[in-house]
């Protein structure tokens, strides 16, 4: 069976292995300071020593994550002593990303909606490139309860068509918001709802049907399904092509076919069941150009974060 990621030609790069834009995910950066107090609110020497150890651990890029400073929400002021927190640190923004903010809840839609369009806003004054958002809803109580979310399922997305039309309608809102501000929005895979699979997210691209629209496919998403998953590959291979954003992580994954039994665990990109190697080399044959995200849970997630960054950019060209 011929490999669906298999490339021929030469690549050329949009950028140099050096310069390639690969930033830190805000995962492991809690939302409360220590005596509860939300980090949106706190002074700016307060954000700087909390991004000491992204610096640290050498990152040079950030994924600005609304889950951790609602830039959404600052004042002008505030959001200028940001930006200056995050230049004197010598992190560069390469995105903001809006997690968890569904817009197809069945009660917060119009709230997390015009957060959304919040965050696009404080996104252009940070002069980010890209707002990464997701319908993926907030983690339930039973799904923060155990050690990973993803074995238990999440708030599932509604069926009705008329539901899912009205999605369609608010991302070309934000789409065109984001259009008029210079930015690109990028639509977040995950293993449950409208963009689980390569065939829905693409008809969900395609029905909003604006050019400011990409994919960051995050393939961990999917592979660390506790069931039946698409095969990577050819997810990959449907994907990439219309990719402006990438979060990158890998799981292992143990599979009995005899008992249907499923098992993942997070791993490094170089040790999990995606094959980096064969889908950086596929993704830039096909254009692509943005950044990468490079995430992972468990145990010291920005380390290991680290390390999968020196990875990931020795797969780049020089």
């Amino acid at each position: 069976m011929a490999d669906p990621l298999a490339v021929d030609a030469a690549v050329r790069p949009a950028h140099r292995r050096a310069d390639w834009p690969i930033a830190a995910a805000m995962l492991q950066l809690p939302s409360t300071s220590t005596d509860g107090r939300p980090v949106t609110e706190l002074p700016a020497d307060e954000w700087r020593r909390m991004l000491q150890a992204v610096v640290d651990a050498g990152y040079t890029a950030i994924e600005v994550a609304t889950n951790w400073v609602r830039v959404g929400d600052l004042a002008p002021r505030r959001l200028e002593e940001f930006a200056g927190v995050l230049r004197d640190a010598g992190l560069a923004p390469a995105a903001v990303a809006v997690p968890r903010e569904s817009i197809v809840h069945p009660t917060r839609r119009e709230a997390n909606l015009a957060f959304t369009h919040r965050s696009i806003d404080a996104a252009a004054a940070l002069g980010v490139p890209v707002v990464c958002l997701g319908v993926h809803d907030v983690l339930l109580p039973e799904q923060q309860a155990v050690q990973w979310f993803w074995t238990v399922p999440g708030t599932p997305e509604p069926e009705d068509a008329e539901a899912r039309a009205q999605a369609v309608r608010d991302y070309r809102e934000l789409a065109d918001h984001a259009e008029s501000v210079g930015l690109q929005l990028s639509l977040e895979m995950y293993e449950e709802g409208y963009l689980s699979t390569a065939e829905k997210a693409l008809r969900f691209l395609d029905d909003i049907g604006s050019g400011a629209v990409g994919l960051n496919p995050d393939l961990g998403n999917l592979v660390r399904h506790q069931g039946p998953i698409q095969p990577w590959r050819e997810v990959a291979a449907a994907t990439l092509p219309r990719t402006n954003y990438w979060h990158v992580k890998n799981y292992l994954r143990l599979e009995d076919p005899s008992t249907g039994l499923v098992l993942t665990h997070p791993s490094s990109l170089e040790g999990g069941i995606l094959d980096y190697r064969s889908l950086v080399r596929y993704a830039l044959a096909h254009g692509f150009s943005g950044a990468f995200v490079v995430e992972h849970y468990g145990g010291d997630g920005l380390g290991m974060g680290a390390t999968n960054e020196r990875y990931l950019r020795s797969l780049l060209p020089a």
